[in-house]
Formats: C-alpha cells, structure tokens, sequence
C-alpha cells in the first residue's frame, strides 16, 4: 500500500514539474515588433498630438500674414456739380496710397511669427514624446498583470495539490487514532485558476509633464509565497490555512482583473481606439538595448528635449518682436498718386483745357505718443525675463527626472540580476529536494514551496525587466530621443 501511494506521489509530482516547465519549450518572438506597430498607431491617431500638430500648420500660415505690407487705401470723390476751374470742370477726384511700414519692420514681424512656429512645431514633438512615453509605461504595466495572473494561476494549482494532499494527510492520521472529525473534510473546489496575490509597489513612471501624461500609478498586486511549510505530521489548520491563502488569491485575481481593464482602456485611449479594443502582448519580455547617449548628460546634455526648444524658440522670437516693436516708433511712409477727372470747359480756349491731372503723394505718420510704444519695449523685455526663468525651471526639472530615472534603471538593473540569481539557487534546490523525496522522503509540501518560490522569483525577475524598460522609456523621453 505504501509503494504504491509512493508511486502515485512521484508521477503527481513529475506531471507538476513538466507543467511548470512547459514555458521554456513556448517559442520567443520579440515583443518590439508589436510595440512599435502600436506606437505607430498612437502617433497617427491620437488627438492630443494631432492638436498639436494642427496648431503648427496653422501658426506657419502667419507668416506670410505679418509680413506682408498694409493694404493700400483708394479713395473716390465725385462732385455732384462740377467745380468750375480755370481750365475746365472737375468731375471726380481718385486718390490711391500704400503706406510701407519702417525699415525692417516686417522682417522682424517674419522672425517672430517663424520662431512661433518652430516653438509650435517642439511642442508638437513634445507631445508626440510623451505619448511614445505613456504608450510603453503602459505595455510594461500590462505585461507585468499578465504575467502576474499567469505566475498566480500556477501558485492556486500548487496550492491546490497540497490541499489535496493536506487532507488526505488529516484522514490518514484520523484513520490511525480511530477517530474523525465532526464533519467530512474536503478540498475546496471553488478557487479559480486565476491569478493573484499579495500587492507590490510597482515603478512610477511619470515625471514633469510626463509627465506625461497622466501617470497616476497603481500597485500591482504580486503573486505571493507566504504559505510557509506545513507541519510534518499536518492537521486540520494545515488545510485551513492552506484555504485561507487560496481565498485571498482569488480576491487578488478579482484585483488583478480589473486592473487589466483599465490599463486596456488606457492603452486603447492613447491610440483613440474603443475601450474594449483587445490588446496583443507577447508571451515573454526582453530587454531594451539602451542608446549609450542617455548616460552621458552634461550642463548641456538636455538641450534636445522638445520643451526646452521650444522655450528657446519662443525666446528668440520675443527678441525679434522687440526689433519690431522698436522700428514700430519710426515714422511710416507712404507713397501714392491723386488723379483728377477734368471735363472741358466751352469758354476756356487753354492747351490745357479739359486735360485730367495726375499728382504723386507722400504722406508719413508721425509717432508722437511715445509712451505706447516704449510700454510695448517694456513688455518684451519683461516677457523675455519670464522666459528665462521659465527655462532655469524646466531644466531643473528636467534634470531632477533624469537622476529619478537613472535610479529606476539602476534599481531594475541590480534586481534583475538578484532575482535571476535567486531562480537559478531556487531550482537547484528543488532538484535536490526532488532527490532526496525519492531517496529520503523528505516533506512533499515543502517542495511545492519551493516551487511556488521559484514562480515568484520568475515574475519578480519579468517585473525587474519591465521596470528596467520602462527607465530607459523614461530616459529617452526626458532627453528627446
């Protein structure tokens, strides 16, 4: 009776270990191929960056507004009654004048309105960043339920193997005393295969504006190993505790769930697709390469990240604006021509009787009140300064988000190589404790610990890699690549 209970032990603990291991023979495609599709999608569809992109057309179309010269004015007379004039009789009076701003002045208009489209143009490319930014913060987010629900799946299916074999432990001691609990005592079989667990802090991944976008982050439950040994000679707390666990994964499933919806309907969002558009993850995750470039930050190293760009294009232009402003004090000249209509008078016998008159013009205005236009000086400047202090603030901001970032990688960085360390010494010891089951009879519920400690390992390790992903995300963002 013995062997054979031995026998049915080893092939329950052979199909477990087959089953556990069935993700290694899965084959790997790259997960960047479908990034960069959906990427792609976002950047043609999202109104945020459509917008933006919308506002830089349109700012190119001022150009040719302000740099064009005034209308030219034309102005009629007719008289109703002739006017008797020594050489005939006057019949209408034609007036045609274009005024020409001073010296520069449109030139400098043109600078300014195509310094704010270039400042338009780094605000659309800012906008186009941070959704490449939220649009992989949020594929890592999901990859990390995903593989959550799968890890919590595998931990409620070893849970419920040692409820089975907790209980028939509990009957096997009772039969042996003669005796028997109050009630019959079976594994429960209500818990869904699922996933859940006990919840973890995940990155944040937001910063300035990133900023972002709406970076608000949730804690994502991870798939937890608090079950702890059962006792060698296991009684009925042994089971319950063992239900209690299963009891508070299949909340944790419930969490998990949910949370896969709202990071869809987030996702789908940046792509303005429906809330329930499905979402394509790839089984596995690898690495991003980083550009060696993101290290290498200097006092200077910033100056590709589109908001400081448009700063500074927004910069120039009021420095161009204030040469227009200061050219606007100088008189405005205009030149134009009067003709009169002139009809021929009977008792006149002039050579120039009836002839019309041509007259050319000039006129200028004069800029006498002087105090608008030295408000208008004060006012650039006053701009410029604002501007200025608007880029020491952006760039310190900047700044302090990269070292965030830094810190995020190199946390993601060191815990990738733990918990891969921490796998590899969780599989050997299961080895030797599948040995010595064999050979020993060693606790078969501490081997399924061990196991469960293992998938743990494996998640923490594909949460380390997408925390380590995102950081570069992070990075690229903050640096303008």
């Amino acid at each position: 009776m013995k062997t054979n209970n031995n026998k049915v032990t080893r092939f329950i603990i052979t199909c477990i270990s087959i089953y556990f291991n069935l993700f290694l023979c899965i084959s790997i495609y790259s997960q960047s191929d479908s990034l960069f599709n959906y990427l792609e999608i976002a950047a043609k569809n999202n109104p945020l960056v459509m917008q933006r992109y919308y506002e830089y057309m349109a700012s190119l179309q001022k150009v040719p507004q302000v740099g064009s010269l005034p209308d030219p004015e034309i102005s009629l007379g007719v008289f109703l009654k002739p006017m008797e004039l020594m050489d005939g009789k006057q019949l209408a009076d034609i007036r045609l004048m274009q005024m020409f701003p001073w010296f520069g002045v449109l030139k400098s208009a043109r600078d300014e309105m195509s310094l704010m489209a270039k400042a338009k143009f780094e605000s659309f490319q800012d906008a186009r960043l941070q959704l490449y930014y939220d649009v992989q913060r949020t594929w890592y987010e999901m990859h990390k339920v995903k593989q959550n629900l799968r890890i919590s799946g595998k931990n409620i299916e070893i849970l419920r193997t040692i409820e089975r074999l907790a209980v028939a432990r509990f009957k096997s001691a009772s039969a042996g005393r003669g005796s028997a609990s109050d009630k019959p005592l079976t594994p429960s079989s209500g818990q869904s295969s699922s996933s859940g667990s006990s919840g973890m802090q995940t990155m944040g991944g937001n910063q300035g504006n990133t900023n972002s976008s709406s970076d608000n982050q949730n804690n994502t439950p991870m798939p937890g190993s608090s079950m702890g040994s059962l006792s060698g000679g296991s009684g009925l707390s042994d089971v319950y505790r063992i239900q209690i666990e299963m009891g508070e994964l299949q909340n944790n499933i419930e969490l998990l769930s949910n949370r896969w919806n709202t990071l869809s309907a987030e996702f789908n969002s940046y792509l303005n697709r429906p809330p329930t558009s499905p979402v394509n993850l790839p089984d596995t995750l690898v690495r991003v390469v980083p550009n060696p470039s993101i290290f290498a930050l200097s006092d200077s190293g910033l100056v590709k990240n589109p908001m400081l760009g448009m700063i500074k294009y927004e910069q120039q232009s009021l420095n161009a604006r204030y040469k227009m402003v200061s050219r606007m004090g100088y008189p405005m000249i205009g030149l134009g021509v009067n003709y009169s209509l002139i009809k021929k008078s009977e008792m006149n016998t002039s050579p120039m009787n009836g002839k019309d008159m041509i007259m050319p013009m000039v006129t200028a205005t004069l800029p006498v009140y002087r105090k608008k236009y030295k408000a208008m000086q004060a006012e650039v400047t006053i701009l410029h300064s604002a501007s200025e202090q608007n880029y020491k603030a952006t760039s310190n901001t900047l700044q302090t988000d990269y070292y965030q970032a830094i810190q995020l990688f190199q946390d993601a960085q060191r815990r990738i190589k733990l918990y891969a360390d921490q796998n590899q010494l969780a599989a050997k010891s299961l080895d030797i404790m599948l040995r010595s089951f064999t050979s020993e009879g060693s606790d078969l519920s501490d081997i399924f610990r061990v196991q469960q400690q293992n998938l743990n390992y494996e998640y923490k390790q594909m949460e380390a890699v997408a925390d380590y992903n995102t950081a570069i995300a992070w990075l690229n963002r903050i640096v303008g690549l």
